[in-house]
């Protein structure tokens, strides 16, 4: 059965539904901490620091909290299942806070086929072969949930993709993906402001005025 189920049916939020959820892909543990997987982490933990925000562990398999911006509700959340199976988290994720449009669940991860520093926001579409958005996917049972895409650019010589994504980059590279971060956290406002035509206006456009 999909999750996107109607307010007072069984397993699902009986009070006020959140606005957005809002998902930072990535792995537990203190050896993925600053990995290039865990970018989505940090665009949540940014998002949880400016709006007052604590991640705890709950019985949905992740972090997460609420927090109010402006008038509005948005979970935040980090899977705690490891990459590969983030769709079970998100799945009990989208019944506790009442979610019943999948566009108002937003995926932050990062990307390889786009270089190093871009974001794009997306709506629906392909995965790109990336595992996590693939269990999403698969436990939702729609691909029409929002996406923002943090490009960690392509792996140099034969490295494989796996391998470079689970390493920390160097100082010049964390340096512009500590902007990067934020800007992706702008972009979640943006998207729960105006709107995801909006957010992808602003973002999607490689000559984009910083």
């Amino acid at each position: 059965m999909s999750p996107f189920r109607r307010r007072g049916e069984e397993g699902a939020r009986s009070g006020t539904p959140a606005d957005l959820l809002v998902v930072g892909l990535g792995n537990p543990g203190a050896e993925y901490v600053g990995t290039r997987h865990n970018l989505g982490v940090e665009v949540v933990e940014e998002l949880a620091a400016r709006y007052g925000g604590r991640l705890r562990a709950g019985k949905e398999r992740a972090l997460s909290d609420e927090v109010r911006v402006g008038d509005r509700r948005v979970a935040l959340a980090f899977p705690q299942t490891y990459m590969n199976l983030s769709g079970e988290s998100v799945h009990l994720l989208v019944k506790r806070h009442g979610v019943e449009d999948p566009a108002h669940v937003v995926v932050v991860h990062d990307e390889l086929d786009l270089p190093l520093g871009r974001i794009k926001v997306k709506l629906g579409g392909g995965l790109a072969g990336h595992n996590g958005l693939k269990s999403i996917r698969a436990h939702l049972g729609t691909d029409r949930f929002c996406r923002i895409r943090i490009g960690v650019g392509k792996p140099p010589g034969r490295q494989a993709g796996a391998d470079y994504v689970l390493r920390r980059p160097g100082k010049a590279e964390r340096a512009e993906l500590d902007v990067v971060v934020q800007e992706a956290a702008d972009a979640v406002e943006t998207i729960l402001t105006d709107g995801v035509d909006a957010a992808m206006n602003r973002y999607n456009t490689v000559d984009r005025a910083e």
